[in-house]
């Protein structure tokens, strides 16, 4: 099976989300917020397997930019500050399949952490 790749990717900033539509059909809405706290770069998650850190308080950020990278990835800066992760076709792709599996691990850990009750995403 080949690597996915965007047939589209679109900013949606009144809605919050970015849009991914890929060659095989599939299209993903990622809030901001989930992208931000699923942030591929070290300072999210680690140099290594159980290094991973509960990002919190990520609830209105915001995306200001979307940089091409390559062929193969994408930069997303938000308004935090935090720009250092790059996410690739393969891990945008991940990242939409399994959204639904992914945001409830992340408010589990978060409720775990005593940082309020869970929401949906």
């Amino acid at each position: 099976m080949s690597e996915p790749i965007p047939a589209e990717i679109k900013l949606r900033k009144a809605s919050r989300v970015l849009e991914v539509s890929f060659d095989d059909g599939h299209l993903f809405q990622l809030p901001f917020e989930y992208l931000r706290v699923h942030s591929p770069s070290a300072e999210v998650k680690g140099h290594g397997p159980g290094q991973e850190v509960l990002v919190l308080g990520k609830e209105g950020v915001g995306i200001r930019a979307v940089e091409p990278v390559g062929q193969y990835a994408v930069k997303l800066v938000f308004d935090d500050g935090h720009d250092t992760g790059l996410y690739t076709w393969k891990y945008l792709y991940e990242l939409g399949r399994d959204r639904e599996a992914n945001w409830s691990k992340y408010l589990a850990r978060k409720a775990a952490a005593g940082r309020g009750a869970p929401r949906d995403k």
